[in-house]
């Protein structure tokens, strides 16, 4: 069980009235996190960014060692982005895709990564395809078995949808994909931090995510995991002197790892104070954390299916710490926007996000709340309270 008083202290976003509900979006970092990145930014201040970057040489090498750590891949197969759209697209713009190709992506698929496929698919003559869903929401298996040949260039699996509470089936999805012959990118950007993820298991040749939804890490952060073989066999689109060495005036050379995915230049401060969130959900024990989470999502499920005219609109059979719904006779931003004058934090997901589904269910928008360990039941019951109101 997780130690919620801790945590609670560790968090100062917490307590004083307010409930907060977005970690799916942007979540509350606990307490060593600002530290670690303001104590650096006060340091470059105190001494310039590059005399402050070396003293802290070995602190950025853990980064990737707690986060390989996390999701049981060593460091060199990690590379430090800014964004888990960022990751993502800097793998998928790598590979390289030919007239005929086929891009399958999930009904979920995020918007980004969605629009990402349909460019590279009119410049390159590839084809964007989508994987039928199952009864329940979710990838359907044998329909993706149907749908591989030898044209089928890359799979996009989405883990953990931005509008619901479905968890994919990934692992069986990708067995399928690379049985076909298929390269597997899977968008944890809202599994990383709620969720077990281990890179092995799952059997995915490339894995992005960010630091600032429930990993708790400040915005500006996020990785991409690259399967080892496959991180020194992709060129990136861009490159430099990082990524790369200028061995001879008309030749360079990648680096051989998941690094030729970096640049030189980043914010250090933030990819310290990932590096921080990280180690704490490590010293929390991940397991209890994640159980934390599907809780408190479970309790606010229960507590919705009581309510006259309010609807979860969660699909699948395993749920995640991402409750969606809706209001009878009340707009999902009017939702959000009422709660917030009680000081209480949701957001809201637009069919933009996540248009094949949202199309397909008839949805305009959802209301999102995403409960942390973090949160309190009192405040989830006052929450409940709140929306009966409405």
């Amino acid at each position: 069980m997780v130690d919620e008083q801790r945590v609670r202290a560790d968090t100062p976003g917490v307590g004083n009235g307010a409930v907060f509900l977005d970690s799916a979006g942007s979540s509350l970092p606990p307490r060593v996190v600002t530290e670690t990145v303001i104590g650096h930014l006060r340091r470059e201040a105190e001494i310039g960014g590059y005399r402050a970057a070396s003293e802290r040489l070995d602190d950025l090498a853990g980064v990737k060692t707690v986060i390989g750590e996390l999701i049981n891949a060593t460091p060199g197969t990690i590379a430090l982005s800014d964004s888990a759209t960022r990751a993502w697209s800097d793998f998928f713009y790598a590979v390289p895709l030919r007239p005929g190709d086929r891009i399958l992506i999930s009904g979920a698929d995020y918007a980004s990564n969605a629009i990402a496929a349909l460019q590279r698919a009119r410049a390159t003559g590839a084809r964007v395809e989508q994987i039928p869903d199952d009864a329940e929401g979710r990838i359907d298996i044998e329909a993706l078995d149907a749908m591989m040949d030898e044209r089928v260039r890359l799979v996009s699996l989405l883990h953990v949808p931005t509008n619901g509470g479905l968890v994919n089936p990934v692992a069986a999805a990708a067995r399928i994909a690379r049985a076909g012959g298929a390269l597997v990118v899977l968008d944890a950007c809202q599994s990383a931090g709620q969720l077990p993820l281990d890179v092995t298991e799952l059997g995915v040749d490339a894995l992005s995510a960010t630091g600032r939804k429930w990993l708790r890490g400040p915005r500006g952060t996020g990785f991409l995991y690259l399967r080892p073989e496959l991180a020194a066999s992709l060129e990136p689109g861009r490159l430099d002197l990082h990524s790369a060495a200028w061995i001879a005036p008309d030749e360079y050379r990648m680096a051989p790892d998941a690094s030729r995915f970096e640049f030189w230049e980043h914010d250090v401060a933030a990819r310290l104070g990932l590096g921080a969130a990280v180690r704490y959900l490590l010293d929390l024990g991940p397991d209890q954390v994640y159980a934390a989470i599907a809780e408190r999502a479970d309790y606010l499920r229960g507590a919705f299916g009581d309510l006259p005219g309010v609807t979860v609109r969660d699909l699948g059979v395993d749920h995640s710490g991402i409750v969606s719904f809706t209001v009878e006779g009340v707009a999902p931003v009017d939702v959000r926007d009422r709660l917030r004058d009680s000081d209480i934090t949701v957001t809201v997901s637009h069919a933009g996000s996540t248009l094949l589904d949202m199309s397909a269910r008839g949805l305009d928008s959802v209301v999102r709340a995403s409960p942390h360990c973090f949160v309190g039941y009192e405040e989830m019951d006052r929450f409940v309270a709140a929306v009966a109101a409405l």
